[in-house]
């Protein structure tokens, strides 16, 4: 995945494996019944970067926090969705988190508009993603982006007593 040069204010930029610490403390931090699948994160914990999840699939923002230093604010993950060539032209977003302290900043845009651009110089002319039924933020967040939803499988989790439903939404990367 190519370098992302996007406005100072909102820098993104591809993963690095000294992201690793920082990456795996941010997800960690923002674990959520919102959005989490897997149960909460238990010590000890897991390497973040592995075979399947290696730092060329992460897009990275940085955020200056209260202290005025320019910290990991957010990550994306961007992938394609399968290993077939017919699928080349799709590319899935596999994980979006933003730190409590950068929200409300335009991260998660800036973070999803990269991945778009990322995409496109990638070759590909489609983005898709899953997301929980419940987790409205999200979902009014990618609407906003031009994400439509595609399908729904009805009451796919159970997660915390009660049935979830899976939402596939996708939007076109052309311009």
């Amino acid at each position: 995945m190519p370098e992302i040069h996007t406005d100072p204010v909102h820098p993104v930029r591809s993963a690095v494996r000294s992201d690793e610490t920082a990456l795996g403390e941010l997800d960690r931090a923002t674990w959520s019944t919102l959005h989490a699948v897997a149960p909460r994160p238990q010590p000890p914990y897991a390497p973040f970067f592995d075979d399947c999840h290696k730092p060329e699939d992460f897009l990275v923002a940085e955020a200056e926090n209260a202290a005025g230093e320019m910290r990991l604010a957010g990550y994306t993950r961007l992938v394609p969705p399968t290993p077939l060539a017919c699928n080349t032209h799709v590319r899935q977003i596999q994980g979006l988190a933003v730190a409590d302290w950068a929200r409300g900043r335009g991260i998660a845009r800036a973070l999803l508009r990269a991945a778009f651009a990322a995409a496109r110089s990638d070759g590909a002319n489609r983005m898709t993603l899953r997301v929980l039924g419940h987790n409205a933020p999200a979902r009014a967040l990618y609407e906003s982006e031009g994400f439509v939803v595609e399908g729904v499988l009805p009451g796919e989790f159970f997660l915390h007593g009660r049935y979830v439903d899976d939402v596939m939404m996708g939007r076109s990367l052309a311009p």
